[in-house]
C-alpha cells in the first residue's frame, strides 16, 4: 500500500520495457542516438573489450592527463576513435569521467552519440555516465531512452544505473515518476535491491517532505535482504530532526544502536542541530560526549551547527569559543561557520564586530559568499545605515559576486525605511536591469514602501498592474495593500482590496480577516466588522481568539458594553485560550458595569484554560 498512493503518471502506463523503446527520443540531446535500433553491429559483442597493448595505455592516461579545457577532450576523443585498434571500453569510460569533472555533461552526451554511429562498444558503466550526464543537465526524463539502449544491445541493467537515474528524478521534483520506477524495479525484479538503491529513494523522498514515506520504506527494508545500514538510518534521523520531530529522531537513533548499527557523525550531527534548535542543551552535551567516547569526532558541519545555534540565540561569546575548540581540533571554519558568527552579531546590533569577521575570513582565505554580504547588508539596513549598505552593495561586484534578489529586497526595504524613495525607484529599476525580476516579497516591499511614505497613487498604480497576474501567491500584494491603506485611513481602497480577494479567486487567512477587523473597528465600524466575523465563518474561515478580542475591544470603544459581554461569552463557549487581551477586556467590562456573576465567574475559569 505504501507505494500505490503514489499515481501512476500518464506517460508510464502499460509495459516497462515497450516504454522504453517508445520513449520520445528527439528531445535535447537525445537526438544524437537517432534511434536503439540503428546501432551499428561493427563489433559483434557490445560487452567485448579489444585488446590493448600496455605502451597504448600509457599514451592514454597521460592524454588523460593533459586535458585541461574542452579542446583538449575533443582533440583526445578524435584520436582515439581514429585509432586502430580502437582503446577498450575502460579508456573511453575515463574520458568521459573527465568530462563530467569538467561539467561538460552535453558534451559526454554527444560523444556517446558519435561512439553509437561509430560502432565503438559501450558497457554499462558508460550507459550509467550517460544518464547521469542527462540528470545533471536537469533532463532526467530523458536518462529512459538510454535505458532502451540497454535493451537494444543488450547490456545488463545494474542497481548502480536506476540509482542514478531516480537521483536524477527526485532532484528534478518528479516524484511521481521516481516512485512509479521504483516501485517496477521491486514487483519485477529487474535488478537487485541494494542499501544504495533504498537510500537513494529515502532522500529523494526526505527532501520533499515526505518524511513519514521514507520511514516506513525504512520499515519494509528492515523485513527484507537488503538490510537498512548506518547511511540510511542517517538519512531518516536527519529528515525528522529537519521536521522538528526531535523525539521520533532520538528514538530511531536508539533503535539503530540496539540493532548494532553504529551511528556516524552525519547522524549525530543532525541530532545535535535538532536539540539546539529546541533549547535542550544538556542533550546535546550528551550528544558530544557520547561522540567523543566513541572517537567519533565532530566536524566542520557539527560545529558549524553548535556556532550557527548559539548565534540563533545570541550567544555569540559560546559560538566564539566553539570556534577556538573547532581551530584546536584540526577543523577549518568554512564559510557557513563565518556566515552564523556574522549573523550572531548581527542580531545583537554589532554591525562593526559583524564586518570585522568578514575581513578576518578573507584574510584566512576563506572566500565569502552573496551570504556573507547579505547579512551584513541586512544588519546596515535594519540600522538605518543606508550608506554603509550601498557601499557593501557596491563591493559585492568588486569581489567578483553578484547581488541577488534578497541583496536588492532588502537594500529597498531599507531605503523606504528612511524616506528615500525616490532611491528606491531608481534601484528597483537598477534591480530589473541587472536581470532580476520582482519576487512577491520585492514586490510587498515596493506597495508597503509607497503607502508607507505617503505615496498612495504610485502604490495604486503599482498594485493594479501586479494583481492582473492572479496567482495564489500573490495573496500578499493584497494583503500588503490591504494593510497599508487601513493604516494611512484610507477605508474605501482597504475594502475594495479586500472585496477583490474573493473575485480573483485568493482566499484571506484568519489574519488578513484580523487586520481588516482591526481596522473597521478603529473607524468606529463596529456593526461592520461583526458582519465581516459572519462571512469570514460561512467562507469556512474560523476566527481565533484575536478576532474576538478586536470586536469585544471595538464595542467598548463604542459603549456598547451589553454586547461586549454577550461576545465575550460566546468566547468562553467556544474554548478559545485565554491570553492577556482577553483577561483585561474582562477587567474592563467589570469595570464598566460591576461586578456582574458570570463576569466573575469568567475568571477563574479562563485562568485555569490558560
Amino acid at each position: 500500500m505504501l507505494f500505490h498512493s503514489w499515481r501512476k503518471p500518464l506517460c508510464h502506463r502499460g509495459k516497462f520495457f515497450p516504454l522504453i523503446q517508445l520513449f520520445a527520443l528527439s528531445h535535447g540531446h537525445v537526438a544524437i542516438f537517432h534511434s536503439c535500433a540503428s546501432i551499428p553491429s561493427k563489433y559483434p559483442s557490445f560487452r567485448k573489450k579489444p585488446s590493448i597493448s600496455k605502451k597504448r595505455k600509457v599514451v592514454i592516461f597521460r592524454e588523460f592527463r593533459d586535458v585541461n579545457s574542452l579542446n583538449d577532450a575533443v582533440c583526445v576523443f578524435h584520436q582515439m576513435v581514429r585509432k586502430e585498434p580502437v582503446p577498450s571500453v575502460v579508456e573511453f569510460a575515463k574520458l568521459l569521467r573527465v568530462m563530467i569533472n569538467m561539467k561538460e555533461y552535453s558534451v559526454v552526451v554527444s560523444f556517446f552519440g558519435e561512439m553509437m554511429k561509430l560502432g565503438i562498444p559501450f558497457d554499462d558503466y558508460i550507459l550509467t555516465i550517460v544518464i547521469n550526464s542527462f540528470c545533471l543537465l536537469g533532463c532526467a526524463e530523458n536518462g529512459f531512452s538510454v535505458l532502451g539502449v540497454f535493451f537494444k544491445s543488450g547490456v545488463q541493467f545494474n542497481v548502480v544505473t536506476f540509482s542514478t537515474l531516480m537521483r536524477g528524478l527526485f532532484e528534478q521534483n518528479k516524484i511521481q515518476d521516481a516512485m512509479w520506477l521504483f516501485r517496477k524495479l521491486v514487483k519485477e525484479k529487474i535488478c537487485k535491491m541494494d542499501e544504495v538503491m533504498f537510500g537513494t529513494v529515502m532522500n529523494g523522498l526526505c527532501k520533499q517532505g515526505h518524511t513519514q514515506t521514507a520511514l516506513s520504506l525504512l520499515r519494509i527494508m528492515e523485513q527484507g535482504d537488503a538490510k537498512p545500514n548506518t547511511v540510511v538510518y542517517s538519512i531518516v534521523v536527519d529528515a525528522l530532526c529537519k521536521g522538528q520531530m526531535v523525539g521520533a529522531a532520538f528514538n530511531l537513533f536508539n533503535e539503530m544502536k540496539q540493532k548494532g548499527i553504529t551511528p556516524n557523525v552525519l547522524t549525530y550531527s543532525s541530532l545535535v542541530d535538532g536539540f539546539c534548535k529546541f533549547d535542550q542543551w544538556e542533550k546535546v552535551r550528551l550528544l558530544l560526549d557520547e561522540m567523543m567516547y566513541l572517537n567519533i569526532f565532530p566536524n566542520v558541519h557539527t560545529f558549524s551547527m553548535l556556532v550557527d545555534a548559539f548565534c540563533k540565540k545570541r550567544m555569540v561569546e559560546d559560538a566564539v569559543e566553539v570556534l577556538k575548540i573547532m581551530v584546536q581540533k584540526g577543523e577549518h571554519p568554512d564559510v557557513v561557520t563565518f556566515n552564523a558568527i556574522m549573523e550572531g552579531y548581527c542580531l545583537r546590533g554589532e554591525i562593526d564586530i559583524a564586518r570585522r569577521v568578514l575581513d578576518s575570513m578573507i584574510d584566512i582565505g576563506v572566500k565569502p559568499d552573496i551570504f556573507s554580504y547579505n547579512i551584513l547588508v541586512n544588519g546596515y539596513c535594519k540600522q538605518k545605515k543606508l550608506d554603509e549598505a550601498m557601499h557593501l552593495y557596491c563591493e559585492i561586484s568588486q569581489k567578483g559576486l553578484k547581488p541577488d534578489i534578497v541583496t536588492y529586497s532588502t537594500i529597498l526595504q531599507g531605503l523606504f525605511e528612511v524616506g528615500r524613495v525616490e532611491r528606491s525607484e531608481n534601484f528597483f529599476a537598477e534591480m530589473q536591469n541587472a536581470g532580476h525580476s520582482p519576487d512577491i516579497y520585492t514586490c510587498g516591499i515596493m506597495l508597503h514602501g509607497y503607502l508607507k511614505n505617503g505615496h498612495v497613487e504610485k502604490a495604486m498604480s503599482l498594485f493594479h498592474r501586479w494583481e492582473k497576474q492572479k496567482e495564489d501567491t500573490y495573496i500578499l500584494i493584497y494583503n500588503t495593500g490591504n494593510d497599508g491603506f487601513f493604516k494611512i485611513q484610507k477605508l474605501d481602497k482597504a475594502r475594495s482590496i479586500f472585496d477583490k480577494l474573493y473575485s480573483v479567486g485568493l482566499h484571506p487567512d484568519v489574519t488578513r480577516y484580523n487586520v481588516t477587523v482591526n481596522g473597521l473597528c478603529i473607524e468606529g465600524l463596529v456593526d461592520e466588522a461583526k458582519e465581516l466575523l459572519r462571512k469570514m465563518e460561512d467562507n469556512g474561515c474560523l476566527p481565533d481568539n484575536a478576532t474576538s478580542n478586536l470586536i469585544v475591544n471595538g464595542l467598548l470603544k463604542s459603549n456598547k458594553t451589553n454586547e461586549a459581554m454577550a461576545l465575550l461569552k460566546e468566547i468562553i463557549q467556544r474554548d478559545f485560550p485565554a491570553d492577556k487581551v482577553t483577561m483585561s477586556l474582562l477587567i474592563e467590562l467589570l469595570l464598566l458595569i460591576g461586578e456582574g456573576p458570570f463576569l466573575l465567574n469568567m475568571i477563574p475559569e479562563l485562568h485555569l484554560r490558560k
